[in-house]
């Protein structure tokens, strides 16, 4: 059975390393805060500007001062802080940031990533923090479903949306498998209600794993 957004979420969090430097990127990243352990001792960076995010806040708990990138308002953890966007960016291009989990059009299998501009006519491009992440950070995941709209798969043999980074991610996290990218091309590392040979054949791809 294929994963729900949060159970993607919740997988996200258990595969980031304790203690890493981490960036959500806008919409469904920013989910991964609400699943992190207490003692996961992860500390969440945003590009606007804060140091120490906590989960999404709940009711009662709304600081119109406090959210995230996406301007969701979130709590902040004991010794949280705050800075200047442009510090924040020089956060995310020094290479201080382990891990960012990011959202895509496409991922090619060897890991080119596309997730500013769809190339369409009537698409708005939102480039954001996207290429200083994709770039700055030490490891790269992608989350996304695993078919567009259409019905295309967004995992490609080659991307043909405009690039934000070449070869940059890691891994892709979809809800019926977790994929690693490489030269060598897919390797799946996890199934949820699915087999190597289905992705494979519904890809198009020749897969390891």
């Amino acid at each position: 059975m294929s994963l729900s957004k949060q159970e993607m979420a919740a997988v996200v969090a258990r595969d980031i390393p304790h203690g890493a430097y981490v960036n959500l990127g806008i919409g469904q990243p920013t989910t991964v805060a609400d699943h992190l352990a207490p003692d996961s001792g992860v500390v969440l960076h945003t590009e606007n500007g804060m140091l120490g995010m906590g989960r999404a806040a709940r009711d009662g708990e709304v600081d119109p001062d406090l959210i995230n990138a996406g301007k969701i308002p979130v709590t902040e953890l004991p010794g949280a802080s705050y800075f200047h966007h442009a510090d924040s960016f020089a956060m995310m291009r020094g290479g201080h940031l382990d891990v960012c989990v990011l959202g895509a059009f496409q991922v090619s299998q060897h890991g080119d990533l596309a997730n500013w501009h769809t190339g369409a006519p009537d698409a708005i491009p939102a480039v954001g923090g996207a290429m200083d992440l994709a770039i700055g950070a030490k490891q790269v995941f992608v989350m996304m479903t695993l078919l567009a709209k259409d019905g295309t798969p967004k995992l490609v043999p080659d991307c043909t949306y405009p690039l934000t980074g070449v070869g940059c991610v890691d891994r892709v996290y979809t809800e019926v498998a977790t994929f690693a990218t490489g030269p060598a091309g897919l390797t799946v590392l996890e199934t949820f209600g699915t087999t190597v040979e289905e992705l494979s054949e519904t890809l198009g791809l020749a897969l390891a794993g």
